[in-house]
């Protein structure tokens, strides 16, 4: 799993892409989601969502500026948490522990990271927000620290790691993580432009990035086994929405995604309307794990025969 930053589906996908590595070459490799949606503006609700099913509140909204527990005011259906602020208490459940209790292993590999499981004291300011010239990793672009289930755990240690260690674990399936979830620092993830570091950022460093450290994914032994990359944006530019009808709605905007795999057809398209909360279910599917959050809410599509579309 990979995600960028802050693009719209024509910007990224349409004519005249600055991405051609993605919108071309590993396009041509994979089957491309064409009505696929972000949740939320702005950054951090969608990345707390591919993981737990939680929808957005007004903090995760605002990127958390201050690292706040949430205070709770009550549930809803879909298991929703209700409530104000930004770190889930362990009694909100994640993907990270289903697979755990599942015996099955799972990775965050943030770029910058640098320490593992980086994150400010509880209801400090995050200082991590913007970019530094050594430094451009953002806390809310890592949504493991953001629920107690992980951060109160030994998992956050070891398995919230330095995007570094991404290289050596892919070299054999026994160190491949079942689940292994990438997010580029916030030059190469295409959300600066310029980035701090004088690169031009926005789609063309992060179709630069995916050129660089794709390949290594495509070929390692875990996913030519039967591996699925799955590459998206957590939201378009702007204030932006989508179409009614998909369960957690649209509210981030069009983003499309693509999706690499033996089990796909390279070229393809699927035009069925999918948002974050559809990729979180559709991965819980493949490990045979209950649904949480909007993942488990009727009606949502997940990943079915119009992705894994190769023939045998």
């Amino acid at each position: 799993m990979v995600n960028l930053e802050n693009k719209g589906y024509d910007k990224v996908w349409g004519a005249g892409s600055e991405a051609p590595c993605l919108a071309k070459t590993l396009r041509a490799k994979g089957v491309l989601l064409s009505e696929y949606y972000a949740i939320a503006h702005h950054s951090n609700p969608n990345y707390l969502a591919q993981i737990s099913g939680q929808a957005s509140n007004a903090m995760t909204r605002d990127d958390c500026p201050t690292y706040a527990p949430l205070a709770e005011t009550g549930s809803t259906g879909q298991g929703q948490v209700q409530g104000t602020g930004c770190v889930y208490p362990a009694s909100v459940p994640t993907i990270a522990g289903q697979l755990s209790a599942a015996g099955k292993t799972w990775k965050g590999y943030m770029e910058d990271m640098k320490t593992p499981c980086r994150h400010p004291e509880l209801g400090a300011k995050d200082d991590d927000q913007n970019a530094k010239m050594d430094d451009q990793y953002a806390t809310r672009h890592n949504p493991f620290v953001y629920f107690e289930e992980i951060t109160s755990s030994p998992d956050c240690q070891n398995n919230v790691v330095d995007f570094t260690k991404l290289a050596g674990d892919l070299g054999s399936i026994a160190t491949t993580p079942d689940l292994s979830y990438i997010t580029p620092n916030l030059c190469n993830d295409g959300h600066d432009a310029p980035c701090v570091d004088g690169s031009p950022g926005g789609l063309a460093s992060a179709d630069s990035w995916l050129r660089q450290q794709i390949p290594a994914i495509l070929e390692s032994p875990a996913f030519k086994k039967d591996g699925v990359l799955v590459i998206t944006f957590d939201e378009s530019e702007g204030n932006t929405g989508g179409p009614s009808g998909i369960p957690g709605g649209t509210a981030g905007g069009k983003i499309g995604a693509l999706v690499l795999s033996p089990f796909t057809k390279g070229g393809t398209t699927s035009d069925k309307l999918y948002n974050h909360f559809s990729l979180l279910a559709s991965m819980e599917d493949i490990f045979s794990l209950p649904h949480l959050g909007y993942a488990g809410a009727p009606g949502l599509n997940r990943f079915g025969a119009d992705v894994f579309n190769a023939r045998s």
